[in-house]
């Protein structure tokens, strides 16, 4: 059986850039929208904790984004609902995007904020269903939008009294003065901005009265001659009629309007005023008549073409942040196919023929290799760029060797294989987290022992240098002919393992040690045929609270 450990996964993941957040945040939708409602346990919370803390550091407009996504899937009632309490965009983006059976919106609308409930009268999809329910919680129609501005309410009419007798008439230049304060009086209420009697109510139509002062973006349609015949109503005025191909053009562009196939990253250049005026990015794809066939012209979406930034100063973590983003980025569609194969392997949907669950479950144990091997590279970049520290504790680390040496015990003892170990100054305590130092005693051991010959058995001599842990392993004859350059180097043809402890090979295994032991404030180097790890000792912490007691 294969148990779904996706949630725990990313929440291992260190978000420390705004866009490894926004990331995370977006694999969190993703898992907890697709959760069972009686879904419970540590990895749950924990998981709606972290996603409270993203959501506090993410901007709104970005959360709104995600969840406006078409790919996004939002079924569960509890994710919902938290997102529903929520900043009033984000709640409309949720229940826009909610896909609930009619007997959990039952049981979650009496739940939801008097906002939520509105907006969820606006779907015409529930509508019909939930009518009765929002009728009895008092949401009749759908509500204007929670970021309206305030509409002032006029003050009570004064009480009727009879108009006094009327004046001589004026002058004629007074009469038409007058005039022309009513005729500017009047356009004045009739603006956008007016403030009459009847001022404009809030319907979220500023955009299209406004002029943009310089446009970043816009979306456009032409006809089949590419000419621009509709575009946003903020820049229409002044883009429509223009042609994305002018004649005596030529290039990409005019053939992929000629051929009639999607334009990508085109170069367009618009006349006109400041605002437009300029070099714009086109991506678009072409419209045909659904009945017809007749090609119509292309739709898309125009953009500023970027200005050539100054480069930036190279960081010391440029290249690790880079690695940690590409493995954010594959961990995604690798989780998803671990998740489908799983599904079919363990037949959630219906009856699986039992070749296609084979093969699902060769793809599921693919995949889990594939995620080891990406947090392994992970932890590499982080160590080697101190973007990471090794967890403190107090452990002792000779014990931890000599078990360990214990357990490979039933794997070397079969090829007369494994460690001679010789220990002396007795416990060697360390200040670092047990798992932590099982974790590098298992690689060099592991790794060690994987490329010995059989019948070859390894020196190993714990010694406890005046409180200062020091362990020096035996290089294995494969090993020893390797320069000390190769021997921490990720080289194409590996040496044969009877143990793996890594997917990347041995040379990856001992980079990766000695990364850790030099977190860990140690050092891992090779000395003739031996290979002698370092570590700080407790003795100097130990004198400390002696004293002080």
């Amino acid at each position: 059986m294969h148990f779904d450990d996706r949630l725990a996964t990313v929440l291992r993941l260190r978000a420390d850039g705004a866009a490894l957040g926004r990331i995370q945040y977006r694999q969190l939708l993703d898992l907890l929208g697709t959760q069972p409602s009686e879904a419970r346990g540590p990895s749950v919370e924990a998981a709606y904790a972290r996603l409270a803390e993203l959501s506090a550091v993410i901007p709104a407009a970005d959360r709104v984004t995600m969840l406006r996504d078409q790919a996004m899937r939002l079924r569960s009632p509890r994710l919902i609902a938290t997102l529903a309490a929520a900043e009033p965009q984000l709640a409309e983006a949720a229940i826009d995007a909610a896909r609930l059976e009619p007997a959990e919106w039952a049981d979650l609308l009496p739940a939801l904020p008097p906002a939520a409930r509105a907006r969820l009268g606006s779907r015409s999809d529930l509508l019909p269903l939930l009518a009765d329910q929002l009728e009895r919680l008092g949401i009749l129609r759908p509500g204007l939008p929670a970021s309206a501005r305030t509409v002032e309410v006029a003050p009570p009419a004064a009480p009727f009294v009879a108009a006094p007798p009327a004046k001589p008439a004026e002058p004629a230049e007074d009469s038409i003065g007058a005039i022309v304060k009513r005729i500017e009086a009047y356009r004045k209420a009739r603006s956008p901005d007016g403030h009459g009697e009847a001022p404009r109510l809030p319907l979220g139509e500023e955009h299209i009265l406004q002029v943009p002062q310089s446009a970043a973006a816009f979306d456009f349609a032409t006809n089949a001659n590419g000419q621009i015949v509709w575009a946003d109503p903020g820049v229409a005025p002044m883009v429509t009629g223009q042609m994305l191909a002018p004649p005596g053009t030529s290039g990409t562009l005019l053939a992929a309007i000629t051929r009639r196939q999607p334009i990508a990253a085109g170069r367009v250049e618009l006349a006109g005023s400041n605002s437009i005026a300029g070099t714009w990015r086109v991506d678009a794809a072409p419209r045909f008549d659904p009945l017809t066939g007749q090609f119509l012209g292309h739709q898309g979406r125009m953009r500023r073409w970027p200005s050539t930034p100054a480069p930036a100063a190279a960081t010391p973590d440029s290249e690790a942040d880079r690695i940690r983003q590409l493995l954010h980025e594959l961990r995604t569609p690798v989780n998803a196919i671990q998740g489908f194969a799983e599904v079919i392997q363990q037949q959630l949907f219906g009856p699986t023929p039992h070749d296609y669950r084979a093969l699902a479950a060769t793809i599921a144990g693919d995949a889990a290799r594939m995620l080891a091997a990406f947090e392994e590279l992970e932890r590499l970049a982080k160590l080697e760029s101190a973007a990471m520290a090794l967890e403190s504790g107090e452990t002792d680390v000779a014990e931890v060797v000599t078990s360990t040496v214990a357990q490979l015990a039933a794997h070397t003892g079969q090829r007369g294989s494994g460690f001679t170990v010789t220990a002396t100054g007795g416990p060697c305590p360390v200040p670092l987290d047990r798992l932590e130092v099982e974790r590098l005693a298992w690689r060099l051991l592991a790794t060690l022992a994987g490329t010995a010959a059989p019948g070859e058995q390894l020196g190993l001599t714990i010694v406890n240098d005046h409180g200062q842990p020091k362990i020096t392993f035996a290089l294995p004859a494969a090993l020893q002919a390797r320069s000390d350059k190769e021997l921490f180097e990720a080289a194409p043809g590996a040496i044969p393992q009877a143990i793996a402890a890594g997917v990347f090979g041995v040379g990856f295994a001992l980079r990766l040690a000695r990364a850790e032991a030099a977190a860990a404030g140690g050092k891992l180097e090779r000395d003739g045929p031996d290979l002698v790890l370092t570590l700080p000792g407790l003795t100097s912490a130990a004198e400390h609270h002696s004293q002080a007691g």
